[in-house]
């Protein structure tokens, strides 16, 4: 920080805080950021953000003139409502004014509960979080306040797994030397814990007395996004200290393992970094009403054509012919010539015809307006439950698809009790056409959860189960998991199922017993025992929990720890062993060591790391075990497993003295400190013995083969990156090659991708596809050759470089090599990076785009891309908040896409294309009877049927349709994931379809017309009087619609239900009940000027001749149709038919369906230890500062009795739920 020029030097050296304008910093302007501790006067001069949330929008006041006037923003309602003032207008409109204000009040009124019951659960959600309590030190005495209460300065107490209500400034806490414990999941969705610490001078301020003196003042960087970074000053007693993300409590962390601490508040409410990557709530659309956008303007060009080519004829002819007839006919008064007779026909016309531009079609709901600030468990998420109405098809339609996600018990997961949740019923059919995935990594892709799986152990493998044909055991096809009732302190969620390994154990097999060994030493995992025999583990990752575990539940039971100490219970027998040092692991190394030494005096070296680092430092005489131990890891990698191979060394005295003084002196060095330990490191862990294996699968093909690509984000490491994409199968050995960008500079970026391209280009013209290679892209249209390339590539960039590969001049290069490749991971990517990658395939590519994660630092990416997903259950749900759709495991995605999403997009599909057709076969009529009427505005139909022609006779059957239809089962679209591309090819519902239906429309429409005008021209009744006149007219053309529109919905259903029977034939008994009803003596008694029409309707529909012309017209509208598809099933069948065809011809041979079986990835094996693990807390541990003075005095514990073993394992039914998706070749690291 720069001093002030006109700051005396004075107190520059004494570390005073520089002068301050008192002027309120405007947002996204302040500079720095001042808060001093117990002043809140002076805090307040510069008006920070309070701590209060506000995500509401409305209050009862201003509720119905804001919801009204935004309701009147969108066109559709804006025009309904010109409409109706067009037909309040008596020379205008032929038709009654209720035909329009009745739906239109009634979508105003839907929409405004919908919108009113949103804001109730955002005000509802906004006072549970505000009101929460908080201890804060106000006058020297801690009292509880509100949270909306907490200002900047302020100083706070936290206790035990109470989350942080502001981003603080950590001042002490109740462990030795200020040092706290933090669960970040909601900021980043990593369940490992954080270590924090305050700076030494404030870790003594325990006290309530101190803290109350303490009138130190932090200058520090203003309110940002990023959760790793933190800088700023503490200036308190003349002197200054520097501040880091280390002493930092971010907002919506949890306090774990630790007592109570005492933090600063710099942050508060809006300015808190996780409000700063909440982002701004995008309103989202699919492509299908983007496209719909488009549609609907030409409709509206249409219909005004049409209105005018109806006007100009009423003009000629009440200037060629409407003056013969003045005497009895006169025109209105306001009218006084013919070209404004036609003017005022023209508006008539628009009112009749505006059909074409159905209402229903424009009921849209708000943006889903959850916020990430809202994260209380309980905060609900935006209900759907009121959008449904009788016009508002489509999203009644959308209300369906997503209550059958909220439903699907097989997107359920039972062990954390999580339902799949559709958070916005808008997004439905863009599922279905999703074209790129962009995946974080953390609890996303590896579910942040480890099982222990397998083990190789002296050359024998373990874990499979056979049954008693001798075959392995596919996941849910698994025996009772072994039964560890012998051991008092197993972890009853730990399942295995390979009993001989327990069995190994028993007998005592050396071996056996040494490897469980290691596991249960080498470690950093704290133990904490709240009650007799229950262990809490505390694990830096899940990796470590998930080896410690393991050991646990084999009878080598890790109890506790001291700075040189480890206490475990072996089979029941409490041994203490000394530790000597902690060889922690990071990223380089890719291995952590510890050497210990038994009550026997006997010093070794543990060891646990990756594969492809610990064989090389394997002594030779272990060629014969490392040859079968190779066999079992390749076999386990090509299951998808992530590895880890442990082994030791016995040092001897002697060695181990001068080793140690070596490394002593290694860190004490002044330079090169870190390579001199790691030579030293080097040293010790060479020449070991091989043990162990263990993995986690990620299944990813199935959307691969669906031509969705999948793009990795995470902030990971390029090591650790490269191995989420061999576990993730991603990355495989058959790759053509992997290319690696890491470049510092522009020029450097550059090169590499070029080289990359020019690769591709390369190897594609060696298999001779005759490509010719172009070096720049064209950015008229990003289609390049590239992505048709020979061979499988794969894209990892590093986030420094990926910076370069953004701006404006490269992002096009970089977008078309990556698009080229098969696979493309970005590692080390901050959270505004992964949002600027999928913002960068959307505005180039054109594609839908989908984005997954589970932390707060996804919530942009989730809100930048057009279907954000979010992961709940395990890890914090700042992500599901953000989110459009959420469940608890990342293999949902697939039944989500496929099943879900492809059945959604169908559905609405065929929904638009019927719902055009019968509004355009309905509307024309009108149109082509203005030839015959004089121009008149005269309508076909009588007002009754127009106005319940799509509220009553046609809702139904298409509404049925657009939510319950489907294709082929949903076990099909899992098998033939192919089945998918039509919609990323927009194949169902496009301008071309649209035009199809439209041309279908008007075709049905002039059947519907003329071949009753002409019969009725000629036809006569049984008693030989004249059939023809204006009713028989109007109910034969509306019978023949009604009937003609419901065949031609039986047509396009392919799945038939109940439902779907019922809604089609009971519209069409309603239409014939409500039409005698309209024309019977009862209501024209009641209301004879509405109810003209006295027996009409059963008069006409006794002749046969109308029933003829009826059948005809139906068979000729319908006949084209069914002849059409009959071609098409025949000499062009798509996947969808023969996959339908397939299915049938497999009903009729009764034969059994085989599913498909996952290919697992064979070759050489990849390491996944680097996976999740990070820099351990091998020195904090060591140094003792992390324990408590108590803890310092245990060496060992009292031998606890535990039950005699068995003779042999009892077996138990294992619970349905936990057992496929707790463990396994699906999910052996699970989550």
């Amino acid at each position: 920080m720069t001093v002030p020029k006109e700051m005396p030097e004075k107190w520059a050296r004494a570390g005073a805080p520089p002068s301050w304008s008192q002027k309120k910093p405007s947002w996204g302007t302040e500079e720095e950021r001042r808060a001093r501790a117990n002043d809140r006067e002076y805090n307040e001069k510069f008006q920070y953000a309070s701590n209060c949330i506000k995500t509401s929008k409305y209050n009862i006041l201003t509720f119905l003139p804001v919801n009204l006037f935004e309701q009147f923003q969108e066109v559709a309602n804006t025009y309904f409502l010109f409409l109706l003032i067009l037909q309040l207008i008596p020379q205008i409109s032929s038709l009654s004014w209720f035909t329009t204000i009745v739906p239109l009040v009634l979508v105003l009124t839907i929409t405004a509960v919908k919108d009113a019951t949103d804001d109730y659960f955002r005000h509802k959600s906004d006072n549970q979080v505000n009101n929460r309590q908080s201890q804060v030190l106000i006058n020297g005495i801690l009292q509880q306040e509100q949270w909306m209460n907490v200002c900047v300065g302020d100083i706070i107490k936290l206790e035990n797994n109470q989350f942080v209500a502001a981003d603080l400034l950590l001042l002490s806490s109740s462990e030795p030397h200020g040092l706290c414990y933090i669960e970040t999941a909601e900021l980043d969705g990593e369940t490992n814990m954080k270590v924090r610490q305050a700076i030494p001078v404030t870790s003594e301020l325990g006290d309530i007395s101190k803290l109350a003196k303490f009138d130190g003042e932090v200058i520090c960087e203003p309110p940002n996004n990023k959760l790793d970074k933190f800088s700023g000053t503490l200036y308190w007693k003349e002197n200054k200290f520097p501040l880091s993300n280390q002493n930092m409590l971010l907002r919506g962390c949890v306090l774990r393992n630790t007592e109570w601490c005492f933090g600063l508040v710099i942050f508060a409410g809006p300015d808190t970094k996780l409000m700063q990557n909440s982002g701004r709530t995008k309103f989202k659309r699919t492509s299908i009403d983007r496209l719909m956008n488009t549609l609907v303007l030409w409709i509206f060009g249409f219909l005004v054509c049409m209105g005018v080519i109806l006007a100009i004829g009423n003009a000629i002819w009440e200037h060629e012919v409407g003056t013969r007839f003045q005497v009895y006919l006169p025109w209105d008064e306001a009218v006084d010539s013919a070209f404004f007779s036609g003017f005022l026909s023209f508006w008539s016309y628009i009112i009749i015809l505006n059909t074409v531009v159905p209402i229903s079609l424009y009921v849209r709901p708000k943006a889903c307006s959850q916020d990430p600030c809202r994260w209380s468990i309980s905060s609900p998420p935006c209900s759907p439950s009121l959008t449904s109405c009788p016009l508002c098809s489509v999203e009644v339609i959308r209300l369906g698809h997503s209550y059958f996600i909220n439903w699907d018990k097989k997107m359920f997961c039972m062990k954390k009790r999580t339902p799949a949740e559709a958070r916005t019923t808008t997004l439905n059919e863009e599922l279905g056409q999703v074209e790129y995935i962009f995946s974080d990594k953390t609890g996303t892709l590896t579910q942040n959860i480890m099982v222990f799986n397998k083990c190789s152990i002296n050359g024998r493998s373990y874990g499979d189960v056979f049954d008693v044909l001798g075959h392995k055991a596919e996941l849910g096809e698994r025996p009772e998991p072994v039964d560890f009732s012998f051991n008092p302190l197993a972890d009853k969620k730990f399942l295995f199922w390979d009993p001989s390994l327990l069995e190994a154990v028993k007998m005592g097999d050396p071996p056996t017993h040494e490897f469980f060994r290691l596991l249960s030493l080498c470690h950093t995992v704290m133990s904490e025992e709240k009650d007799e025999g229950e262990l809490y583990y505390k694990a830096q990752s899940p990796d470590e929990g998930a080896l410690v575990t393991a050991a646990r539940n084999f009878g080598f039971v890790f109890r506790s720890r001291t700075p040189k100490t480890i206490t475990v219970h072996e089979l029941g027998t409490a041994i203490t062993y000394q530790l000597l040092a902690i060889l922690d692991f990071n990223n380089i190394r890719k291995r952590m060591s510890v050497i210990v030494r038994n009550p026997e005096g006997k010093i070794r070296l543990y060891c646990k790391g990756a594969d492809t680092i610990l064989l090389d430092r394997l002594h030779h005489s272990t060629q014969e075990l490392l040859n079968s131990t190779t066999d079992h890891l390749n076999e386990y990698a090509g299951e998808g497993l992530r590895t880890l191979v442990l082994a030791y060394k016995d040092l001897d005295e002697e060695y181990y003295e001068e080793w140690a003084r070596r490394r002593l002196q290694a860190s004490l060095a002044q330079d090169s400190r870190e390579d001199r330990l790691a030579s030293i490191y080097e040293e010790v862990e060479s020449d070991m013995m091989d043990k162990l294996q263990q993995g986690v699968p990620e299944t990813i093909a199935l959307l691969t083969l669906a031509n969705i690509k999948i793009w990795v984000l995470t902030g990971d490491k390029q090591e650790t990156a490269v191995n989420i994409g061999y576990s993730c199968k991603m990355l495989t050995d058959d790759m053509t090659e992997v290319f690696i960008v890491t470049g510092h500079t522009v020029l450097e970026v550059r090169e590499e991708l070029r080289k990359a391209r020019e690769k591709m280009v390369d190897s594609s013209r060696t298999v001779g596809n005759g490509f010719t290679y172009q070096g720049k892209l064209s950015t008229s249209k990003l289609t390049s050759v590239l992505e048709a390339v020979a061979g499988e590539y794969a894209l990892i960039i590093n986030g420094h470089s990926l910076a370069h590969a953004l701006e404006a001049d490269m992002e096009l290069e970089f977008l078309e090599t990556a698009c080229a490749c098969k696979a493309v991971i970005c590692c080390r990517v901050t959270p505004l990076q992964k949002a600027q990658v999928v913002e960068l395939v959307k505005k180039y590519k054109k594609a839908v785009t989908l984005a997954i994660g589970d932390g707060a630092n996804d919530v942009s990416m989730i809100k930048t891309a057009h279907i954000g997903v979010g992961i709940s259950g395990q890890e914090g749900i700042q992500a599901v908040l953000a989110s459009d759709y959420s469940f608890s495991q990342f293999k949902f995605l697939q039944r989500l896409l496929l099943v879900h999403g492809r059945w959604s997009y169908l559905r609405m599909c065929k929904f638009l294309c019927y719902f055009f057709y019968k509004n355009f076969a309905f509307t024309m009529v009108h149109f082509w009877f203005g030839f015959f009427c004089g121009f008149s505005a005269q309508t076909v139909y009588d007002q009754y049927f127009i106005t319940l022609y799509n509220i009553v006779y046609t809702s139904l059957p298409v509404l049925a349709m657009g939510v319950f239809d489907q294709d082929v089962p949903e076990q099909r679209s899992m098998e033939y994931p192919k089945l998918y591309e039509p919609g990323q090819l927009n194949l169902l519902f496009n301008k071309r379809e649209f035009f199809i239906c439209i041309a279908q429309g008007i075709y049905t429409s002039v059947l519907m017309f003329f071949i009753p005008y002409g019969v009725f021209a000629e036809a006569t009744r049984h008693d030989g009087t004249q059939l023809a006149d204006y009713q028989s007219f109007a109910v034969t053309v509306a019978t023949s619609l009604v009937i003609v529109v419901s065949v031609q919905i039986g047509l396009d259903t392919g799945y038939w239900t109940a439902i779907n029977h019922f809604f089609i034939w009971g519209s069409l008994a309603v239409y014939f009940a409500i039409l005698f009803a309209m024309h019977s003596n009862g209501l024209f008694d009641m209301f004879p000027n509405q109810f003209r029409f006295v027996g009409n309707a059963q008069n006409t529909l006794a002749q046969p001749t109308v029933w003829l012309t009826i059948m005809l017209t139906t068979a000729v509208c319908i006949m084209p149709v069914v002849a059409f598809r009959f071609l098409r099933l025949s000499l062009k069948p798509d996947l969808s038919d023969t996959v339908r065809y397939t299915q049938l011809v497999r009903k009729k041979q009764k034969a059994q369906h085989r599913c498909m079986r996952r290919v697992g990835r064979t070759g050489s094996r990849r390491s996944g230890y680097a996976f999740s693990h990070q820099e351990g807390f091998g020195e904090l541990i060591m140094s003792g500062k992390n324990m408590r003075l108590s803890s310092l005095a245990l060496s060992s514990f009292t031998t606890r009795s535990s039950s005699s073993w068995i003779e042999s394992l009892r077996r138990k039914k294992s619970d349905s739920a936990s057992s496929p998706g707790g463990g396994g070749a699906d999910k052996p690291l699970k989550g």
